[in-house]
């Protein structure tokens, strides 16, 4: 059963994230044309917030994110930068149809997002958990290198 369209949720994004993001989409527009432009997409209609004012429940690099999608049980992963993906770890790119999906979004909203074969897919928030204390949502060095041969 594909989800029905419906309008897509609010969503809140820090002044870094959405800089930092704002510059990978643009140097990625050329190797990943779809996903570098919905993220544009997604940032262009996020409400951006400063840093200290994004709530804990809402998923930023670095996020931990559990959600439930429609293909199954729920699966908890992390938002990271391209460099730092590592789906055998849980940690999800942004620069992936989830990775942007998932962006935003806070606990208990639901998305719609289209998958690389083009199947549209729902997915609902159930639990964020902001990043470690300490942690860098630093893109790491080779992000752009590493994103070029993905």
């Amino acid at each position: 059963m594909q989800p029905t369209k419906r309008r897509k949720p609010k969503i809140t994004i820090g002044k870094t994230d959405h800089a930092r993001l704002s510059s990978l989409a643009e140097s990625a527009l050329e190797r990943l044309p779809e996903t570098a432009e919905e993220l544009l997409s997604e940032l262009d209609r996020a409400h951006v917030a400063a840093d200290r004012s994004v709530p804990g429940n809402v998923v930023r690099m670095g996020s931990q994110v559990t959600f439930k999608p429609d293909t199954g049980d729920h699966r908890t992963v992390t938002l990271v930068f391209p460099g730092d993906a590592d789906i055998s770890t849980g940690k999800v790119s942004i620069l992936t149809p989830i990775g942007t999906a998932l962006l935003g979004l806070s606990s208990g909203q639901a998305m719609t997002w289209t998958s690389r074969d083009g199947r549209a897919h729902e997915l609902v928030v159930l639990d964020v958990s902001p990043p470690e204390e300490g942690a860098s949502s630093e893109p790491a060095a080779s992000t752009l290198q590493t994103s070029a041969g993905r």
